[in-house]
């Protein structure tokens, strides 16, 4: 039997602890991947910490994977061995659910995430179903993919159904680890692209993205300054701070839309009467399926977008884990495997 490295967590709260394991086996409709790369994302807490209802352990973390198909298991068609893939959040679905039968997998009420529902990323090899496998441009390499198949995905994924069009104002709340990727892509598409954030020393940044205007909210109102460029016809909202985004909401176009892919605690805010005379909308966004994953890798390698990380082996787990969710690292962190 075959032996492998995994970081695993053992229970709720848990430390993450290097542990060699057996390489699992396919079963029918699954594939095994070797593991080249695997982001860090902060939804890893909830395995690490136990919020997600029902999680087994000991758990492998991990959902933004970048491999190579190592094994096919039996009946899987259109995949072969050596093949490069990714597997990102949305890890599996029923296919039976209400919202499967009408195409929505992402929100299949028995969906199946990589590093909750089974064993992820931070490991040599994983198992994972077939309906979860992205194809892998070959001008990306996997320690950039591997962010694209989360926080890539889920601000490309949102730009692109935000009904915006080339030539709008679009803006990013924020330009961490999400917002500096959907600055990236608002540009490339064609958006009039504001991003905004606290602190002018963040304006150098906001423009090597591709930014055509910052506005530093700690000096601006933002509403204000996004009716002044004509209003936004999108607000991306990447940040976590219900109060950040409120403010924001006053700077919308006619039909514009607030867009939530940022989870903040406290409420939003909306003014009743400008929501109906403006014809606005608050809506939340989460991620995509695999072949929305696809599309993302496929836009990135076209466009040039990518995503500004930190790269750690995988021993360090628990020193690259902490650095990420401690905020010491802006962006993105990303285990390899080497």
């Amino acid at each position: 039997m075959r032996k492998m490295r995994a970081v695993q967590v053992g229970g709720p709260g848990g430390a993450l602890e290097i542990v060699e394991r057996d390489v699992p086996a396919p079963g029918p409709g699954h594939v095994l991947i070797k593991v080249q790369a695997c982001g860090i994302c902060h939804s890893d807490s909830m395995t690490k910490d136990g919020l997600w209802p029902g999680l087994q352990y000991p758990r492998v973390p991990g959902h933004e994977v970048a491999g190579v198909i190592d094994t096919l298991g039996a009946g899987v068609e259109g995949w072969k061995a050596g093949e490069r893939v990714g597997v990102g959040w949305h890890g599996g679905h029923c296919g039976h659910c209400a919202n499967c039968r009408r195409g929505h997998f992402v929100v299949c009420e028995n969906a199946q995430v990589p590093g909750i529902s089974y064993d992820g990323g931070y490991a040599e090899y994983l198992v994972a179903p077939v309906e979860a496998l992205a194809h892998m441009p070959s001008e990306l390499n996997d320690v950039d993919a591997a962010p694209l198949l989360c926080a890539g995905i889920t601000t490309f994924n949102a730009l692109r159904n935000s009904g915006a069009r080339a030539g709008d104002v679009v803006a990013i709340l924020g330009i961490g680890g999400l917002g500096h990727l959907g600055v990236q892509f608002a540009q490339r598409m064609g958006f009039r692209t504001v991003a905004i954030a606290r602190g002018e020393d963040k304006a150098p940044l906001a423009k090597q993205l591709g930014a055509h205007h910052y506005i530093d909210s700690r000096t601006q109102n933002v509403a204000d300054a996004l009716r002044a460029l004509g209003g936004a016809k999108v607000v991306l909202a990447t940040v976590t701070n219900g109060d950040a985004m409120t403010a924001t909401l006053g700077g919308l176009a006619l039909d514009g839309k607030l867009i939530i892919v940022g989870v903040a605690e406290k409420p939003i805010e909306v003014p009743s009467v400008q929501f109906i005379m403006g014809r606005n909308a608050v809506q939340g966004w989460p991620s995509g399926t695999s072949v929305d994953s696809e599309d993302t890798l496929a836009f990135s390698a076209l466009s040039g977008v990518r995503p500004m990380i930190e790269t750690y082996p995988l021993e360090r787990a628990a020193e690259a884990y902490d650095r990420m969710m401690s905020g010491a690292a802006r962006f993105r962190v990303v285990l390899t495997m080497s």
